[in-house]
């Protein structure tokens, strides 16, 4: 069944391309399975087209969903997304929360060569290394001479990462980081195989160069149309992976995904549009899964051009914008209206900063706003015109609506052009900051709140998408880094998070819930704040 459709897509390829005929998941009958529990093979709407396999190449979560299944870290997820040892079995921190020793299991890439801690040590250096220009090399600030080494002030050897032998890995770090397991659980802190890397170059991750040190191996990659991953049987814990197979397509379109879901044709949609959830809970018994999720939903204006560089413009937007409309009315999964840019749930954080106006009814908000505009210098003689560019996926576009129309509600001389770009060049838009106004998300890599107000850091580069700079905020988070009461620390970073909502760099709009469709016959599968869903815990239900 799936082993049928596996060799006629590779027949396909060798024949010079795919046919729209093919399906995805169907048996050699005709019967569409996307969850072929005989032959343990599970088809997957995901959110988007990866633009890398490569773990410090890739941005997005659609990447992350499998990448996440071919590479494991020194920490990696269970089921309910918490950190649990990886490569690492055990590590020890010094007395000054500074240096961390990890020590290392016995293992293999696929290829059967050992992964030791020279993998690791090497693939630090390689993330760094600003000749790879890693979006996310900023995520690794808190290794120590990380920072100097992305700006080019050091050398990549300089990083605090020493393999001390082939199963001891040092981390020394600038500052104490409890968070680091979390931290270390993400794609930026993966391994990669040196003796492959050195060997192609970037071409590593072709599938016929690729090795990994996962639960699933990488088989076929064909743009546009499917990632096929294969269980790795050198991995540690193979003996207890189930799944044989996996396979990705991507899938911008929600709606789609939920048909596709439905028809049997995939066993698992990581998105479905949230308007829908009704008439998908009737139609799909047991599919339906929501679940509180550490993402927010915001919108970034690119302080590095006029107008936004003015405060009062971004003031008078942010204020504009009826995000408890959205919340409600767009969003039908439980989702809340964002006031703040950290959502709920983050440990150790009091969560108290919040728009000052928060409370003001949305007439005199529109009012506010239209006095701050003109202050900026905007009128009938001279108008406020620019771009709001937004997302293809998902409910993107019907909120980009509401926005647009909230804007042109502040007076008749402001005018939203809408830009609806896909999700992978949109972000690549707004990491060259060529946009007005972008939407986007961002979801905690790890449970702490420096993992939202990090990004809004001067020194954090494109991922700053705003481009926002106040020495102020910079100062506050920092000192924060080297706070190790937990309540003070919370504190410093309440009050940074409130001067970035008093700046308004970016307008929050909500905070949202994941929102997955899976087969009810899929075990192993658990809601978590994180919306991690590694394969290696899947099982399947004898019905």
């Amino acid at each position: 069944m799936a082993a049928f459709w596996t060799d006629r897509r590779r027949l396909l390829l060798g024949a010079g391309g795919l046919t729209a005929a093919a399906s995805l998941g169907a048996c050699a009958n005709g019967q569409i399975v996307g969850f072929d529990k005989a032959n343990r093979s599970l088809d997957i709407c995901n959110q988007g087209e990866p633009l890398s396999l490569d773990p410090h190449k890739a941005t997005g979560s659609w990447e992350n969903n499998i990448i996440g299944n071919m590479f494991v870290g020194l920490t990696t997820e269970n089921a309910k997304g918490e950190p649990i040892p990886g490569m690492a079995e055990r590590w020890e921190t010094s007395e000054d929360g500074r240096t961390w020793t990890f020590h290392l299991r016995r293992a293999q890439w696929s290829d059967g060569e050992s992964c030791d801690a020279h993998d690791f040590e090497f693939a630090i250096r390689r993330i760094l290394d600003p000749v790879n220009l890693s979006a996310y090399a900023s995520l690794l600030y808190p290794i120590k001479n990380a920072e100097a080494i992305v700006a080019g002030r050091m050398a990549p050897d300089a990083a605090g990462v020493t393999a001390l032998d082939d199963l001891t890995l040092e981390v020394q770090l600038e500052h104490p980081a409890a968070y680091l397991p979390q931290l270390l659980m993400h794609y930026t802190a993966y391994p990669v195989p040196k003796h492959v890397v050195e060997r192609h170059g970037d071409d590593w991750v072709h599938p016929d160069n690729i090795v990994v040190n996962g639960a699933f191996t990488l088989i076929k990659w064909w743009s546009n149309y499917i990632v096929h991953l294969e269980r790795n049987p050198h991995f540690f814990d193979a003996a207890n992976v189930v799944m044989e197979n996996l396979y990705f397509y991507p899938s911008t379109d929600v709606n789609a995904s939920a048909r596709r879901v439905q028809s049997g044709e995939a066993g698992w949609s990581t998105r479905f549009p949230s308007n829908q959830v009704a008439q998908l809970r009737q139609a799909l018994p047991g599919y339906v899964r929501v679940a509180p999720y550490l993402t927010c939903n915001y919108f970034s204006f690119n302080t590095t051009r006029a107008p936004f560089n003015d405060v009062r413009v971004r003031q008078a937007l942010t204020m504009a914008y009826d995000r408890d409309w959205v919340a409600s009315n767009i969003y039908r999964t439980g989702e809340h209206p964002a006031y703040s840019f950290v959502p709920p749930g983050i440990l150790n954080y009091p969560a108290t900063a919040r728009y000052r106006w928060a409370d003001l009814p949305m007439a005199r908000r529109i009012e506010e706003a239209e006095r701050l505009l003109r202050a900026a210098g905007f009128g009938s003689n001279n108008p406020l015109r620019f771009e709001f560019s937004h997302r293809n996926t998902s409910d993107n576009p019907r909120v980009a609506v509401i926005v647009q129309n909230n804007w042109r509600q502040i007076a008749p001389w402001v005018t939203v052009e809408l830009r609806g770009v896909e999700a992978q060049v949109h972000y690549a838009n707004l990491q060259a900051r060529n946009f007005d106004v972008g939407d986007g998300a961002w979801s905690a890599d790890f449970n702490d709140a420096k993992n939202y107000l990090y990004l809004l850091e001067t020194r954090t580069g494109e991922q700053n998408y705003p481009g926002y700079s106040n020495a102020e905020y910079d100062r506050l988070v920092r000192e924060s880094d080297f706070e190790l009461d937990v309540a003070r620390r919370g504190e410093m970073m309440v009050r940074a998070e409130q001067m970035a909502l008093d700046d308004a760099p970016i307008c929050t709009s909500v905070y949202i819930n994941s929102t997955n469709l899976v087969h009810p016959d899929l075990t192993g599968y658990e809601d978590n704040i994180s919306d991690f869903h590694r394969a290696r815990w899947f099982g399947i239900r004898n019905t």
